[in-house]
């Protein structure tokens, strides 16, 4: 089972903050994890969150939620581990 990648407008302009070489990188990782499922890589689910997930690349935390109705992955934001975990 395939999943659509959705990008929220906030985790785009995050992304779109970082230099090329990242921005490939954190893309790849999520076409290559977050599309199939099960999902593959260091994903985690966040506590406190309902339904919220965590990918990590390197030192950038991708945070995402599963539409299983639509059979979409909607990314929330792309932030350095430093201000991931802040409330």
């Amino acid at each position: 089972m395939e999943f659509e990648i959705v990008f929220s407008p906030k985790a785009v302009r995050q992304l779109k903050r970082l230099d090329r070489s990242t921005q490939e990188r954190i893309r790849k990782a999520i076409e290559a994890s977050l599309r199939p499922f099960p999902p593959r890589g260091d994903i985690v689910k966040l506590e406190g969150f309902s339904g919220r997930y965590r990918l990590r690349v390197g030192d950038w935390r991708v945070t995402f939620r599963y539409n299983f109705a639509q059979k979409e992955v909607h990314i929330a934001e792309v932030v350095h581990r430093r201000e991931a975990y802040r409330n």
